[in-house]
């Protein structure tokens, strides 16, 4: 029986694409097992979805095929939805089999946190998958087909929940969308509306004022209606409930408002806050010391004890530092604490437009925009070198 030690990793997502890749870099030849998990055979980049879903860019950007970011004689992917996380057992209960761990790092990515807000769950879309960015195409370009069918105006409105970053995002994409939307299914413009429903006191919550009032001028130039400071009461099948009682009445609405943990961590016996586990300075959880999480299934705050927000740039640090703690423990070695280190903030405001702290210096307009595309170039190349930035790159547009 082999006494190699068995890592096993959940999810393939921004954290679990680095910790492979590190680990691939750092173990020695039979120094330990990799096995990771993933429920697709192809890693998507999240920060890239809404484009797709709006329909201003094809999906193959936005996704890359695991067998072409790892080395599959070092480690094994294994194609399947987890089950159950059994920490006593230390095994891993899949649909379709079981794994034993001495290692585990669960990087399972988030689910929507709906707030409790009734009839979101049901009726409204998120931009969460490959599959999800799919349907939310499909169902906009529906539904400038039926308006030219049945006249009902509310098919051509759209309201988007929560304008942080992704709604924020996704409403760029819209808005570039709609006009070539309208010439194609001989819509008039006027007709089309975008809102934009924000609870909190201010879009982008957490960015630089004066940039945040540039994003909203742009984007209220494109058409978007922002309410800002009002809460999304319900979520209909014909719309949504605001503030103190108005109806906005949409066939599209599509939820960006929040993200929480994975539920498998709190069934799995693991003390979470909204799905998200508490780790400790090694990204560890609490009373587990062999089990590490990572990206959005992790809590981890800053030196003012707040809580960072999960970006995909936390979560790759955070796969870099769970791997060299695991191959330091196998090695009976020090580990080392996780220190976040900022490398700015970039939100895209569509074609040539975004708005960007990076360096403690604001950038707005094209020059964020190109930031932008060198933020998305930069994790082309971090996971797949020169040739994934050639084949996937966004160099114009």
């Amino acid at each position: 029986m082999s006494s190699i030690p068995k890592i096993v990793i959940l999810g393939a997502g921004y954290g679990g694409i680095l910790t492979a890749q590190r680990l691939q870099k750092e173990l020695n030849y039979n120094e330990a097992d990799v096995t990771l998990v993933n429920r697709h055979d192809y890693h998507y980049i999240t920060t890239h979805l809404h484009m797709p879903a709006a329909g201003t860019d094809t999906i193959e950007h936005a996704r890359v095929s695991i067998s072409k970011l790892i080395d599959e004689f070092k480690i094994d992917l294994v194609k399947s939805n987890v089950k159950e996380i059994r920490l006593q057992d230390r095994k891993i209960i899949l649909e379709d089999g079981t794994l034993s761990y001495d290692y585990l790092i669960i990087g399972l990515g988030g689910e929507p946190e709906t707030f409790g807000i009734p009839g979101m769950l049901d009726h409204a879309m998120t931009i969460r998958s490959i599959n999800s960015v799919r349907l939310i195409r499909e169902h906009i370009e529906y539904q400038f087909a039926m308006y030219k069918n049945d006249n009902k105006r509310n098919r051509i409105n759209f309201v988007v929940g929560g304008a942080g970053f992704s709604g924020v995002e996704f409403v760029a994409e819209l808005a570039d969308r709609i006009p070539k939307l309208c010439k194609e299914f001989d819509v008039n413009p006027k007709n089309v509306h975008i809102y934009n429903v924000e609870a909190a006191p201010s879009a982008l919550p957490g960015f630089d004022p004066e940039l945040v009032e540039h994003a909203m001028n742009v984007l209220k130039k494109k058409g978007v209606t922002f309410k800002i400071g009002v809460p999304i009461k319900q979520c209909l099948p014909d719309g949504v409930i605001v503030g103190e009682g108005e109806k906005i009445d949409a066939a599209t609405v599509v939820w960006t408002g929040g993200i929480r943990g994975n539920a498998l961590l709190e069934q799995a016996g693991l003390e979470v806050m909204r799905g998200r586990v508490k780790v400790d300075e090694y990204l560890r959880a609490p009373g587990h010391e062999d089990v590490y999480v990572i990206g959005d299934n992790s809590l981890v705050f800053n030196k003012e004890g707040r809580p960072y927000p999960p970006t995909a740039q936390i979560a790759m640090q955070q796969g870099v530092n769970c791997a060299i703690n695991v191959v330091a423990a196998i090695r009976k070695k020090e580990r080392q604490p996780f220190v976040f280190t900022s490398k700015g903030t970039v939100a895209s405001l569509g074609k040539g437009e975004a708005i960007a702290v990076v360096g403690g210096k604001k950038y707005k307009g094209w020059k964020a925009a190109q930031l932008k595309k060198l933020v998305d170039l930069r994790y082309l190349f971090i996971i797949g070198g020169i040739p994934l930035v050639l084949k996937k790159g966004r160099f114009f547009g």
